[in-house]
C-alpha cells in the first residue's frame, strides 16, 4: 500500500462569499431585502394571507377573553370562528402557491 502524498490545503473558507455553483442562483433578487421590504412584497403578492392571520388572531384573542369572563357560549363560537379563519388562511396560502406556479410556467 502506498503512503499518501502531502495534502495541499485549499483556499480558506470565507463565509461572506458563498461557493459558486454553476447553474444555481441562491436568489433572483440582486440586493438583500430587509424584513419590512420582504413583508410588503409578499403581502402585495398574496394579500389574503395576512388578512386571514389577523382574523385568526382576533378570533383567538376575543375567544380567550370571553372564556376568562365566563361567557362559554361566545367563547365556543369564537373558537369555531378561529378554525374557519385558519381554514381561510390555509386556502389562501395554497391558492397563492398555485397562482405563483402557474405564473412561473408562462
Amino acid at each position: 500500500m502506498a503512503a499518501p502524498g502531502p495534502v495541499t490545503p485549499g483556499p480558506p473558507f470565507e463565509p461572506a462569499q458563498p461557493p459558486v455553483i454553476e447553474g444555481f442562483s441562491p436568489s433572483i433578487y440582486r440586493t438583500q431585502e430587509s424584513f419590512k421590504e420582504k413583508f410588503i412584497r409578499k403581502t402585495r403578492e398574496n394579500p389574503m394571507v395576512p388578512i386571514g392571520c389577523l382574523g385568526t388572531a382576533a378570533a383567538l384573542t376575543y375567544g380567550l377573553y370571553c372564556f376568562h369572563r365566563g361567557q362559554s357560549q361566545r367563547s365556543q363560537l369564537m373558537m369555531r370562528t378561529r378554525i374557519a379563519a385558519q381554514g381561510f388562511t390555509v386556502a389562501a396560502i395554497l391558492l397563492g402557491l398555485a397562482a405563483s406556479a402557474m405564473k412561473s410556467r408562462s
